[in-house]
């Protein structure tokens, strides 16, 4: 993943063309793993990763497994409004998975958290800032209640102008 980031962050750097974050995370998925088991969490996620892949319609698009319940999505030559687009194209169809989580407090079945990030890369900057930012976003659809996805396209100000959808 980041490998890939990287050599994408070089490309829109040349080209000054948007490079789009997001990172997503299963909500409460420790609850789902306690309750069910982690055989089962291992099938739900493989569910969840290939909701989010057939969501992706653009061979340079990538998603990969970013930790434990966490995937990361780059979306080169993608704007702020088409990452939206994705983050609430993926959150619908991993809702309409309609996966059963009976201990959630938040929902009777699984849901996602997502942060987004949207820049045009400068020179002499990496890709690891848009990956603080899209977790910065993510950390905030968590804490204003999860099931929402935030978007901020500001890499110099970690919490300037963010934008929540819920759903």
């Amino acid at each position: 993943f980041e490998e890939y980031l990287s050599l994408e962050w070089q490309r829109q750097t040349r080209s000054q063309q948007p490079l789009s974050l997001i990172l997503c995370d299963v909500d409460l998925f420790k609850s789902y793993n306690d309750t069910y088991g982690h055989l089962a969490g291992d099938r739900t996620l493989v569910k969840i990763a290939r909701a989010i892949k057939d969501a992706l319609k653009r061979p340079a698009d990538l998603i990969a497994r970013y930790g434990g319940e966490e995937f990361a999505l780059v979306l080169p030559d993608t704007d702020a409004i088409g990452a939206i687009h994705i983050a609430k194209t993926i959150c619908c169809a991993v809702r309409t998975l309609a996966i059963p989580h009976r201990n959630s407090l938040l929902c009777s079945h699984i849901t996602l958290s997502a942060g987004l990030a949207t820049v045009i890369p400068q020179p002499n900057s990496n890709f690891q800032q848009i990956i603080a930012t899209a977790d910065r976003a993510l950390y905030q659809a968590k804490a204003a209640g999860r099931d929402r996805f935030i978007h901020n396209s500001k890499l110099d100000s970690p919490f300037a102008n963010p934008t929540c959808y819920l759903f």
